[in-house]
């Protein structure tokens, strides 16, 4: 099992840079091409399903029928590996934008392409900079683009869920658009926080119902977080309830 791991991690690296070399020249090219960052999310999707196939990961998707095509919303997903950008990216079946770590922007092809595509740094060090931050965000949702965003704003490193922050509800509220749960599952079984060797397996990416925020004030901010966070527990698998939720509706399946 360990020399898989170690095969896994080996191919994980090498076709990770090769990827991310090729993919990152061509997000930054055509990056600035009108629509900004749209055609440059479709090479970001084929980076991310190759860099999960160099690791041996098999990818799930379930409850895409569930994302508003006619609207923009609020991705929420929790978040516990590396592994969950890709596999976001590879699920997510709209266009969409991420706020991202500002360290991120300073990586060589990978930084320049989420640069080129429209993403939101945000430095967590600089409270100041954070709400320019979600200011930006804000922008790109009137604009028509949807966001996604990691409400415990770092990974948890014993799979249990961090206490989800404010500031993306806000915007949500604010603007008036629909916040969508999404559950990842498996993400840190395969690669955890401080793990350094890659365990092969199965992600799956739950998409749950839209929850309306119009006609919502701030006011009632604490109990969407426990709403929100109660169905991130759910569509994660965290409790009986996700293998309901993982089949009604006709959930779709990707293995691709």
């Amino acid at each position: 099992m360990l020399i898989l791991r170690a095969l896994a991690m080996l191919s994980f690296v090498v076709l990770g840079v090769v990827n991310t070399v090729v993919a990152g020249t061509y997000g930054a090219i055509i990056g600035f091409v009108p629509p900004r960052g749209d055609w440059t999310l479709r090479g970001a999707r084929w980076w991310a399903r190759s860099i999960l196939l160099g690791g041996f990961v098999r990818l799930r998707c379930e409850g895409r029928e569930r994302v508003p095509r006619g609207e923009p919303v609020v991705f929420m997903a929790n978040h516990e590996s590396w592994l969950d950008i890709p596999a976001l990216l590879a699920s997510v079946p709209v266009q969409v934008r991420f706020l991202a770590k500002k360290s991120l922007f300073r990586v060589p092809f990978l930084g320049w392409a989420i640069a080129a595509m429209g993403f939101v740094p945000v430095d967590r060090e600089n409270r100041r900079e954070a709400v320019r931050s979600f200011e930006e965000a804000a922008a790109r949702i009137r604009r028509g683009r949807s966001v996604l965003l990691f409400p415990e704003e770092t990974r948890s490193t014993d799979g249990r869920l961090l206490p989800l922050q404010r500031g993306g509800f806000l915007i949500a509220i604010k603007a008036g658009i629909p916040i969508v749960p999404v559950g990842i599952e498996g993400a840190g079984r395969c690669l955890g926080k401080h793990n350094y060797l890659i365990r092969p397996g199965t992600v799956t990416v739950r998409f749950g119902e839209p929850i309306p925020t119009i006609g919502r004030g701030v006011t009632e901010k604490g109990v969407m977080m426990e709403q929100v966070r109660c169905e991130l527990e759910r569509l994660r698998g965290n409790s009986g309830a996700a293998g309901a939720v993982a089949g009604s509706a006709g959930g779709v399946r990707d293995g691709r």
